[in-house]
This record gives structure tokens, C-alpha cells and sequence, in this order.
């Protein structure tokens, strides 16, 4: 698959492709909360996005950008969740077959729903390794175009229109904010930023027990993930070269959250905006609370990831 470094026009043109397809999701408040940081917090809610979450944009945008040759044995993947059911539903709706390898430990009701959009799930082990090995059987077997998780520039351009219309739909945003994982959601952010809104400040949240993102800013150079534990499953993943090449040049801080942390705000965010978010995008709120002295009075947009949440293990 042919590509390059992501554009301003490939924003704007990735937004133009996926709109029929995709929710322009909304921007919600909170003045308790805002309260409580001291600062004004404009949420944008890919929780209410089809598939529950941002992964649906770049998924689409990647599906709508494959050549007639890619795409005639279908797409496969590797993903613990979010971006398993946004290829799937993607694939779905281009009329292609798609082939999903998910660890053994993906929660059920995103093997539910990958399997309920009409892809082939494969299970594997939950290591990077297994996943791998497994994903180059599939696409042997099959002949399907492999769309990496985060390390593909059209899953980047697809992803960067959230904050895209984040900043289109709220004016004059000091610092805008979203979690980190393996970088797909970051790194378009950061662009988006970049190009839309360049006097903004790019911070990210990360969970402390997965802190390779935070490392990787400060030795210069990718730091593998060993062994991820936290509740945010979303965000267990490695950085990618590509993703990290851009969060390097125009994410400004990094900001690692404790599990405590996350679920206090997931909780918060339940209770005050009775709206439901999966632990990964309580990342950034954690976060947003963690720094609230440098940022005090401030106009902070924040990314709110998902909303994929397994209702038999909530964490309260």
C-alpha cells in the first residue's frame, strides 16, 4: 500500500471520504468537572461514534483508500477491540471479506460484536509475538491486504479528523488531549493540530503500567512495552515508527496516570455527564486532572476514545 506522510489536504480530503460513513459525534461539558479541574474541558465524544469508538475513522478511511488489487481477497487484522470492530464493520460496508486475529483475553462483547459485522475471527495468544504469527498465517492463507492497527498513514489521516472537527466545532483551544496506545489516535491529533489549531498544545495521557510512550520521549527512541498491566486495555499496545515519528516532533508532553487515576475519572465522567467511557479514553481526563495547576483557566479539548465497556467487570 503506497504511502506517505500525512498532509494537511490528506486530512481534509480523509474527512470529505469517510463522512458518509461516519457520526460527526458531539462536543459535551461538564461544569461540575470544570469545577474540579479549573479549567474548561470540551469533550469529543467517539464513545458515541459507530463501534463505540474513534477506530471507526481510520478503519474506514483505509478500507476507501485501497487499491482495486488490494482489495479483492478482502483486509485483515490484528487488535485487541476497537480497531477488530471498526475494520470489520468498514469491511462490511465495502463489501469485503475481513479476518480478525484477536488475543484469547479480548473481552466478549468485542468478539461478539467482530464476529456480529461478519468477520472471520482468529484467536491467539495475548503477546505481541503470537499475534504476529498468527496475523502471517491469515494473510497466507488468504490473500487479505493486512491494515495495521495505528502504523498506516490512512488509519493516521482517518483518526486525525476527530480533532479535526474538534477544532472546527470549539474555538480557540489552548491544549487538546487524547490517550496514547500504540499512537494511531495521538499522532493524528498531533497533526490535525499541527495544521488546524497550531497555537495549541498537544498532551497526552498514558497509564503508568504502560508507559513505553512516556519512555520513548525520553530515551528518543521506540521502548517496547513489558509487560503492559492496567485497566485500559485499549492502550497496551507498543508505539509504531510512524506514529512515533510524528508524536515526537509535535506532542508536547506525555503525562502517566496510575489505575486509581483512570478509574476515579471513568467514574467521574459516568456519574457528573452520565455518558458511558471505557477506561482508555479516562486517560486524558486522569491526565488533565494530574497537570490542573498548569492549566488552570485554560480552554482544554480532549478526546474521548471509546466506549467499550464490559458491563460484567467494571471497575465499581
Amino acid at each position: 500500500m503506497p504511502e506517505k506522510y500525512p498532509l494537511k489536504e490528506d486530512i481534509s480530503a480523509a474527512h470529505e471520504r469517510i463522512k458518509p460513513f461516519i457520526h460527526h459525534t458531539p462536543v459535551m461539558t461538564s461544569q461540575s468537572i470544570n469545577a474540579m479541574v479549573g479549567a474548561e474541558l470540551f469533550l469529543k465524544c467517539e464513545n458515541l461514534q459507530k463501534v463505540g469508538a474513534f477506530k471507526y475513522r481510520g478503519a474506514t478511511n483505509a478500507v476507501l483508500s485501497l487499491t482495486d488489487d488490494e482489495r479483492k481477497n478482502g483486509v485483515a487484522t490484528h487488535s485487541s477491540g476497537n480497531h477488530a470492530q471498526a475494520l470489520a464493520l468498514a469491511a462490511r460496508n465495502n463489501g469485503l471479506k475481513a479476518y480478525i486475529v484477536m488475543p484469547l483475553t479480548s473481552s466478549k462483547v468485542k468478539l461478539d460484536a467482530v464476529r456480529g459485522y461478519g468477520a472471520e475471527v482468529i484467536t491467539c495468544e495475548p503477546n505481541q509475538k503470537s499475534r504476529e504469527e498468527t496475523l502471517a498465517d491469515a494473510v497466507k492463507r488468504t490473500g487479505a491486504t493486512f491494515i495495521h492497527p495505528y502504523n498506516n498513514y490512512h488509519i493516521i489521516t482517518g483518526q486525525a479528523t476527530a480533532a479535526k472537527e474538534l477544532i472546527e466545532d470549539v474555538k480557540g483551544l489552548d491544549v487538546i488531549m487524547a490517550p496514547v496506545g500504540g499512537g494511531g489516535l495521538l499522532s493524528g491529533t498531533a497533526l490535525s493540530t499541527h495544521y488546524f489549531s497550531p497555537t495549541s498544545v498537544v498532551i497526552a495521557g498514558e497509564p503508568a503500567n504502560a508507559n513505553d510512550a512516556y519512555q520513548s520521549m525520553q530515551q528518543g527512541r521506540i521502548v517496547e512495552a513489558v509487560p503492559p498491566n492496567t485497566i485500559a486495555d485499549g492502550l497496551l499496545t507498543s508505539l509504531g515508527d510512524k506514529t512515533f515519528d510524528i508524536i515526537r516532533k509535535h506532542v508536547n508532553e506525555i503525562v502517566p496516570v496510575t489505575e486509581s487515576e483512570i478509574v476515579t475519572a471513568m467514574r467521574l465522567v459516568w456519574e457528573r455527564m452520565k455518558i458511558i467511557i471505557e477506561p482508555s479514553s479516562a486517560v486524558p481526563i486522569a491526565a488533565a486532572f494530574k497537570i490542573k495547576n498548569n492549566i488552570k483557566g485554560k480552554r482544554i479539548g480532549i478526546i474521548i476514545s471509546g466506549g467499550n465497556v464490559d458491563l460484567s467487570k467494571l471497575p465499581f
